[in-house]
């Protein structure tokens, strides 16, 4: 009688599930405490879309994998982001997020306060983007993550890379738009840009790039060693 051999990278594995079922299990799988839900009510009810629990745990691990102490956030919503970033980073880190509505970082500095975070850890700043990035040093930044409106993305990115220090990660939510990134018939101009800004990142020999398929899709990036 012949064993069966195990499943590996090298094989090809029968699947007895899709890949629906499986996604859902990957989001159901991070448990959130009172404050982050607390968060999340806060943006709902701002229709402030926030990241799910999945894609919070993976800022907050790759903050903690880079040790990370300067981050920068783009769109700083009610604050869900944020926390599970601050999560991740060193204690004296300091997370800079933009975002160009009041209300929402209102309801993001109520989340931080109930987080327990001091505030001179974090810097809140009022403004659209592309109007404050360009503000920012050169070669400083731990970890840059974007969620804002996916047709901005090549030129966040643009900014995202320049200010990274070695070392440091550019994350993109929003990198698959529900599938449609994926597929070769979809040509709306969301689409298109989302797929400029991975490409210029593929392209970008400083940089080695990954997609993760949680929450709407991560673009994850790190800027090489000199």
């Amino acid at each position: 009688m012949t064993a069966e051999a195990p499943c590996s990278f090298a094989t090809v594995c029968a699947v007895t599930v899709d890949a629906a079922t499986m996604l859902t299990y990957a989001e159901n799988s991070v448990v959130e405490d009172d404050v982050l839900v607390a968060a999340r009510e806060r943006a709902v009810d701002l229709g402030a879309a926030p990241v799910p629990p999945s894609v919070g745990a993976a800022l907050s691990m790759i903050a903690q994998l880079s040790g990370a102490r300067t981050v920068v956030e783009v769109g700083t919503g009610a604050g869900v982001s944020g926390l599970w970033l601050l999560d991740g980073m060193r204690a004296d880190g300091v997370l800079t997020t933009i975002d160009s509505e009041p209300e929402h970082q209102r309801a993001a500095r109520e989340s931080f306060r109930a987080g327990g975070i001091a505030p001179s850890r974090t810097r809140l700043i009022n403004g659209r983007a592309m109007d404050v990035l360009p503000r920012l040093a050169d070669a400083s930044y731990d970890l840059v993550f974007v969620d804002a409106t996916p047709r901005d993305h090549v030129g966040i990115m643009t900014e995202g890379v320049r200010m990274l220090r070695p070392g440091g990660a550019l994350v993109l939510h929003n990198a698959l738009l529900g599938g449609r990134v994926a597929d070769a018939a979809a040509r709306d101009e969301t689409t298109v840009a989302v797929r400029a800004a991975a490409r210029a990142i593929a392209e970008n020999e400083a940089l080695t790039a990954v997609v993760l398929p949680i929450g709407d899709g991560l673009l994850c990036a790190s800027r090489l060693p000199e």
